[in-house]
């Protein structure tokens, strides 16, 4: 038996407006033949496949188009559950009808906690591995809210809630285990279980838009939380790929493209796993760089060398720039874009470290800009940058516009 785990693919994620379906597409592809390459008998994808609760078309297009490609390879089994992005409904939707490709997907807990456990068999109807596929558990999946309660009384019972949960359906897996060793005299069938959670001690990168799962909560779990029962754990939620408390079998694999300039020098992987006679073999397989992203520091001189050392190399790379000199630089990013002539490099984010100062050092006695709305912040920087007043209408009148398309931007229209 060989599985693949993989998870935070984010479909449809931009960065800072630059859509980037040719990465997804390009990574699904290496995916599918990775998977033929390495004979791959279960593909186990552990949340967060799109990037919001509503994807856009091309999004789905491209999660639909390559399940069919995976059920009509060596792979003959899929499971999805759902992460903290994904829509539970939206996943469960056409569930019936991927059953059909033997594609298993989990959006939600039900009512029975059997249903999140699910037999795979070989060609011969041999059973081969019991995944417990827990999607990731909401707060009101796990807790119950009562009057009066402490911090620490929430933290212990969500700590409580995740723990009793995954012991429930370890339990029917190990159940199903004996049932597989008594009657079909096939012993120690392995027990793999999924997971979309933010475990004790899991590293993360700076934004890689890795969210905390249970607001105002400490509930990062630890590895006691799960039953020794498990063969491998599959999780998703972190980028970084790690394992939990030093165990091999217990594993991140992390996302397959850098979610943000702070992932940038990652290595990013997916997981095989193999069992032969009851013994696991894993091995990380790197996933190759599709878009490579670069973050430049530094003064306006740092910044040009920085680009001219990049295009040396003849880098395609998406840049962020952050400007850390003292001088004002107001033309900045014309400077900026007259160095990055006839190349392919893009520039997404500018970050005026001297200006940014500015603004919320202009900030009112106990304010913060969490207290000011869009159009209150652009004032702001209006005064500090002492526009003249009969300037002003038309920089507003722009302003406004621009918001009002952001608002009125059609998402699910790709």
């Amino acid at each position: 038996m060989k599985i693949l785990h993989t998870s935070d693919w984010h479909l449809g994620r931009s960065l800072y407006g630059r859509k980037r379906y040719d990465e997804f597409s390009a990574f699904l592809d290496w995916l599918g033949e990775t998977i033929e390459a390495q004979g791959i008998d279960a593909l186990l994808v552990a949340g967060d496949i799109f990037d919001t609760g509503t994807p856009g078309n091309r999004a789905q297009g491209l999660y639909y188009r390559f399940l069919c490609r995976v059920a009509d390879s060596c792979c003959r089994h899929i499971v999805v559950i759902a992460g903290n992005h994904d829509s539970p409904s939206f996943l469960n939707a056409p569930r019936e009808l991927l059953r059909a490709l033997n594609v298993y997907v989990v959006g939600s807990i039900t009512d029975e906690p059997g249903d999140e456990v699910i037999v795979l068999r070989n060609e011969q109807g041999d059973p081969q591995a019991i995944i417990c596929a827990i999607p990731y558990l909401r707060d009101r999946d796990i807790r119950t809210v009562m009057p009066g309660e402490t911090i620490e009384d929430k933290n212990s019972k969500l700590i409580e809630g995740l723990r009793a949960h995954y012991a429930a359906v370890c339990a029917i897996a190990e159940s199903r285990q004996k049932e597989l060793a008594e009657n079909e005299n096939i012993p120690n069938v392995p027990i793999i279980a999924m997971g979309h959670l933010f475990t004790a001690g899991g590293r993360t990168a700076a934004g890689d838009g890795v969210r905390e799962l249970y607001v105002g909560s400490l509930a990062h779990v630890g590895r006691e939380v799960f039953p020794a029962s498990i063969d491998y754990l599959a999780l998703g939620h972190l980028h970084v790929p790690q394992m939990v408390g030093g165990a091999e079998h217990f594993r991140y694999c992390g996302s397959p493209i850098p979610m943000g300039f702070g992932e940038a020098l990652q290595k990013k992987r997916v997981v095989v796993v193999e069992w032969d006679r009851g013994v696991a073999a894993i091995e990380e397989i790197t996933v190759p760089c599709f878009q490579p992203l670069r973050r430049i520091v530094g003064s306006l001189e740092d910044i040009v060398n920085g680009i001219g050392q990049l295009k040396e190399e003849q880098s395609t790379a998406w840049l962020e720039i952050e400007y850390t000199g003292a001088a004002g630089q107001g033309n900045l990013r014309e400077l900026l874009e007259e160095a990055l002539q006839n190349t392919s490099m893009e520039i997404r984010r500018i970050k005026n470290k001297r200006v940014s100062d500015r603004v919320i050092n202009s900030l009112h006695q106990h304010e913060t800009l969490d207290d000011l709305d869009v159009h209150q912040v652009f004032e702001r920087c209006l005064d500090t940058f002492d526009v003249p007043p009969e300037e002003r209408a038309a920089m507003i009148q722009s302003y406004d516009e621009i918001i009002k398309s952001l608002h009125e931007e059609d998402v699910n229209a790709e």
